[in-house]
């Protein structure tokens, strides 16, 4: 199993789509950094010699910032905008959507569970 930036990549699918485990590598990086080091992205990560993971594993760490690094960057980014006291920062205090999204509708995942609310009007009382 080959292990990269902390990862154990999965075995039995291809290298390229294996590499997208990593926090901060998706397909089109992948592809890339394979094509720098000359390895087809078909490959299954299983048939790879202990050399290529190597060689993928040196492009990864010098070319791109992944896993604990990247996520430390994210995390201050949000933290900077907080403190500054900028829109954003303040919609990720709240926990609501950042980029504009509507929140009257919609944001569920944002804005927890829905409460089941109703229309606002009593029943009827039933003539019996």
């Amino acid at each position: 199993m080959a292990r990269i930036a902390g990862v154990n990549l999965p075995n039995h699918k291809p290298i390229y789509i294996a590499l997208t485990a990593i926090y901060g590598i998706g397909p089109t990086r992948a592809k890339k950094s394979l094509s720098v080091i000359g390895i087809d992205p078909g490959r299954r990560t299983s048939d790879l010699s202990d050399q290529e993971v190597e060689s993928i594993r040196a492009v990864i760490e010098k070319e791109y910032s992944v896993e604990g690094e990247l996520r430390m960057q994210v995390n201050q980014n949000i933290k900077r905008l907080k403190e500054v006291g900028t829109y954003r920062g303040d919609r990720h205090s709240r926990r609501l959507p950042v980029r504009g999204q509507r929140t009257k509708t919609n944001a569920r995942t944002k804005r927890g569970k829905r409460m089941n609310v109703g229309s606002g009007r009593k029943p009827a009382a039933s003539k019996t």
